[in-house]
């Protein structure tokens, strides 16, 4: 192989490994942070399941989904069309997800209707996805700018 190839093989897996690194720790401290107070009530889905096992598996199947999603996006040379759209997948995922714990651990177990769900998830998650969404990208963007 030649050294130009080699060179772009090893870029490539430097922006995979800090994509999916960010993603899982911004993924992992978005969901704690906003539904960290059902932490301690119980999983409808698994009684013997933690909040921690939980947040854990969203993280990780968010950063395998997140990281192909944002390395397609690399390839717009729109900046402020690739940030667009990378801030619309965050907040989707994270958004889903979130719902996804609240259903399991508060609205499963009481009489919520769905657009209550969607209210009170909206509510619990509305500044940790703004403010954890806003800092990764910029500061994904910067680290990858100086690569």
């Amino acid at each position: 192989m030649n050294q130009s190839v080699k060179n772009k093989i090893f870029s490539l897996l430097k922006k995979l490994i800090i994509i999916a690194i960010f993603l899982f720790v911004f993924t992992f401290a978005e969901i704690y942070w906003s539904m960290g107070s059902f932490s301690e009530r119980m999983s409808s889905g698994c009684l013997d399941c933690s909040f921690f096992d939980d947040a854990y598996l969203m993280s990780a199947f968010a950063t395998i989904f997140l990281t192909v999603v944002f390395l397609l996006l690399t390839l717009i040379k729109n900046k402020y069309l690739k940030i667009g759209l990378e801030f619309s997948c965050l907040i989707f995922v994270w958004f889903f997800w979130n719902y996804g714990i609240f259903v399991d651990r508060e609205s499963s177990w009481s009489t919520y209707l769905l657009n209550e769900e969607i209210r009170h998830t909206l509510s619990f998650s509305f500044f940790p996805i703004l403010v954890l969404s806003t800092i990764m990208v910029f500061a994904l963007h910067y680290i990858l700018r100086k690569l």
